[in-house]
């Protein structure tokens, strides 16, 4: 079964074409990236997989509707804006999500490594801290599609290792099939068992070895840009 289904979407917003007439499967337990310049329709693409956004064509998540398949799919936003100020800590913070945690949720604290944050205050966590915070509330609720759009933006070259670790870890453990939106090239072609290439079309889907041509990612950029090997030591 694949995890996701898309045939033939397509958004409007007033007179402007976001995705037009997008088809792609993304196999179940697969790590997808989902790769494009700004304004390529990737965000658009994830408010459609979560039934945000009115679309044209066919979105089957787990062979469901989006309305039908919600309670299987978790998601981390770009942006969490929230009042640095309140005097909430990580522990509270998550309770508030789900207040009776079991002892499943306390091993996904444990391997997201939020146990180690419970008494900080979620207004000085850093960005890094923070996003592992966000993935642990999204995988307290036993998701089975997880999407991430851009959960790296904004963290350090240690915090980015650690985040793909985790992720990896999330994957190939729990089974859970992964969509992430990034701009790290270089890092997901390693990382990723496929890629999705939008820019309001769809300009390749497949294995990033073979899909990241020098071609692709001159019709996605519109400059010539290599993939070369980028591994944390």
């Amino acid at each position: 079964m694949n995890a996701v289904s898309v045939k033939n979407l397509s958004v409007v917003l007033g007179e402007n074409t976001i995705l037009n007439h997008v088809s792609f499967d993304v196999t179940k337990g697969s790590l997808n990236a989902v790769i494009g310049p700004n304004g390529s329709g990737k965000t658009t693409l994830f408010k459609a997989l979560l039934g945000l956004i009115p679309f044209d064509g066919t979105i089957k998540i787990f062979d469901k509707s989006t309305k039908d398949a919600m309670n299987r799919v978790g998601y981390v936003p770009q942006h969490f804006d929230f009042d640095r100020t309140l005097p909430i800590t990580v522990r509270e913070f998550l309770s508030f999500a789900k207040p009776d945690q079991s002892k499943q949720d306390k091993e996904v604290c444990h391997e997201t490594k939020v146990d180690e944050l419970n008494d900080k205050l979620i207004g000085q966590l850093s960005g890094g801290q923070l996003q592992r915070v966000l993935i642990a509330n999204a995988l307290m609720r036993n998701p089975k599609l997880l999407l991430l759009d851009e959960p790296a933006a904004g963290i350090d070259m240690e915090g980015e290792k650690v985040f793909y670790d985790l992720i990896g870890h999330v994957n190939k453990k729990h089974g859970v099939t992964i969509m992430m939106i990034s701009h790290e090239i270089n890092m997901v072609y390693h990382f990723a068992d496929q890629i999705i290439c939008l820019n309001r079309d769809l300009v390749c889907n497949g294995p990033p070895q073979e899909a990241l041509t020098r071609e692709v990612m001159d019709k996605l950029y519109g400059e010539r840009m290599d993939v070369c090997d980028h591994r944390h030591v």
